[in-house]
């Protein structure tokens, strides 16, 4: 794989990145019903998390000499993450994160395996963690789905 490849695809799963946390933090604040706080809760557990990797995200971009993404539009392009217009039931919410969620776990599992080919240790580091976190997230939604 050539650099400016290896470039794009982690530009695309920073963007899907960015709208999981985007999507969380939507779900937290529009989240209702008789199980109210427990979802509540657990996606602002979730958005918090990610947000707190984004920033990192973008400086490991910018260490590969490349921008991170940063338009509402280059993200939606980029993303494989589809944002949420509307306002579902909060056992749906926590099904369409949960689905987003393994999937971007898949995605982080695949960037781990191209830093590596790519010789860029750090940076696999960081994906392999990222990995992992959504893992648990997706261990926390499914749990609260039973």
């Amino acid at each position: 794989m050539d650099n400016d490849q290896y470039i794009k695809n982690m530009q695309a799963l920073f963007a899907s990145e960015f709208a999981f946390y985007l999507k969380a933090a939507n779900f937290h604040w529009n989240v209702e019903g008789s199980d109210f706080y427990e979802y509540h809760l657990i996606f602002e557990r979730i958005y918090t998390e990610v947000y707190e990797s984004i920033d990192t995200f973008a400086e490991e971009l910018r260490s590969l000499k490349s921008y991170a993404p940063a338009s509402l539009g280059l993200l939606n392009t980029l993303s494989t993450v589809v944002g949420q217009d509307q306002v579902p039931p909060p056992i749906a919410m926590a099904q369409e994160l949960l689905l987003d969620s393994d999937n971007i776990a898949e995605l982080f599992r695949q960037g781990f395996d191209l830093a590596e080919q790519m010789g860029d240790h750090g940076f696999s580091n960081f994906l392999a963690d990222r990995q992992d976190a959504h893992k648990k997230h997706s261990w926390m939604l499914r749990s609260t789905l039973k």
